[in-house]
């Protein structure tokens, strides 16, 4: 994916006082020392039918546990002649005490986590490999997979007017990204391989623990293309939804667009956001920055959008990253207003000011650009809004920190 939520948000921190009068922010931020993170398409016909299935969630033998449902549970504390409520057991012990290793069920019978154990069982968590924190609060964790890998995930704390704390977390769904946005961190990186379902879940739960704070919004805008690993996504979405207890209207899928996967979306009227990252008012300047655009043309990807809001009534966000000289001139905007206009898709436009990365072309635009461009857009009848940058110090652009630690490329 091109651009990260966690690159911007839409809270604007202006200063140390708003830090300061924060403790949540400056909890955080003592909790932990800063420091200085065309393939196929694998879709499914339905995330329940999917997730309801272990075969899913086998890799080499082992058979993971993080994932499943309250019911599939219940079906393997039966298979190990065990009563149903230890299934239900099992579910809590999974999501609501996040314990990482069966060896730590201890409501479990002695027997019953042996057998689990014996039989190549494993709960799914992840190795925290490292983490650094923002002054502005932004949390980015490194987190090891069982094959070494190391992927991303970002939690971004959000202190309201009322009081109430909001945790989001930006999730990966690739190993790397296939596609490889030009102003983009983790193309750089190169691609390794789809995450499983429960390397997805195990973020949220990771996040989660390091916050000691219930997360309330989920983006599916880390590392990788989600509609690369659609069928993983879907079993992800719904066990984030039913066993985290994470909202469907909480979460919002990204993509950069992949021809024919936006149907497959619609066809499960989830009633989670759709954000496309557009970045361009235009097919020519689409594909000078988005390689995988020349596959999908500016037209078709509208069309479908519009297909998709038609069929799920979910509105559709559009994602534009400001890119200096590239995208960010007065004719762009006006472009840009029409061509949504044309499709009826004047929706949200999220403005996201460039977050530079080593050995890049583009810069960010200045403020004053950025500005008139938001100002064009409300005035020609599309709302948009600039985020603010977040996490900056802690390498939050989407690859930046993972780039740190892995520094040859995967392929």
């Amino acid at each position: 994916m091109a651009i990260r939520f966690a690159e911007a948000h839409y809270l604007r921190l202006q200063d140390v006082a708003f830090y300061n009068e924060r403790p949540f922010l400056r909890f955080m931020c003592r909790r932990h020392s800063l420091a200085v993170a065309s393939l196929p398409i694998t879709t499914t016909p339905s995330p329940r039918e999917s997730a309801s299935s272990p075969q899913e969630q086998k890799t080499g033998g082992v058979k993971y546990l993080l994932g499943r449902s309250e019911e599939q549970l219940m079906q393997v504390a039966l298979k190990y002649s065990q009563k149903q409520y230890r299934g239900r057991q099992l579910h809590d012990l999974l999501y609501k005490a996040k314990c990482k290793d069966i060896k730590d069920f201890s409501q479990l019978p002695q027997e019953f986590r042996e057998s689990l154990i014996a039989d190549n069982w494993k709960v799914g968590r992840s190795e925290i490999h490292h983490t650094v924190v923002s002054t502005d609060g932004t949390l980015k964790a490194l987190l090891k997979l069982e094959d070494s890998r190391i992927i991303e995930t970002v939690g971004i704390p959000v202190e309201e007017a009322r009081g109430i704390n909001r945790l989001t977390v930006c999730v990966s769904s690739q190993v790397g990204c296939p596609l490889r946005c030009s102003f983009c961190a983790t193309g750089k990186g190169g691609y390794g391989r789809n995450l499983k379902a429960h390397e997805i879940v195990d973020q949220v739960l990771t996040i989660e623990k390091l916050f000691q704070h219930r997360v309330s919004n989920v983006v599916f805008m880390g590392m990788g293309e989600p509609m690369l690993n659609l069928k993983a996504v879907l079993e992800a979405h719904r066990s984030l939804n039913e066993d985290v207890g994470i909202g469907q209207r909480m979460m919002t899928i990204s993509t950069v667009g992949v021809p024919n996967t936006i149907a497959k979306l619609s066809e499960h009227k989830l009633q989670s956001t759709l954000a496309i990252s557009l970045h361009a008012p235009n097919q020519r300047i689409r594909e000078k920055i988005i390689p995988s655009a020349k596959s999908y043309p500016l037209e078709a990807l509208l069309a479908d959008c519009k297909e998709y809001f038609i069929k799920t009534n979910r509105r559709v966000s559009f994602e534009y990253t400001l890119l200096a000289g590239i995208n960010d001139e007065e004719d762009h905007a006006m472009e840009l207003a029409d061509v949504l206009h044309k499709w009826k898709l004047g929706h949200h436009v999220n403005l996201i000011p460039y977050n530079p990365i080593s050995d890049s072309e583009f810069r960010r635009p200045y403020k004053a650009s950025m500005l008139n461009f938001e100002k064009i857009l409300n005035s020609r009848g599309v709302t948009a809004s600039i985020r603010q940058t977040r996490g900056v110090d802690a390498n939050a652009a989407c690859g930046q920190l993972r780039n740190e630690f892995q520094k040859i490329p995967i392929s």
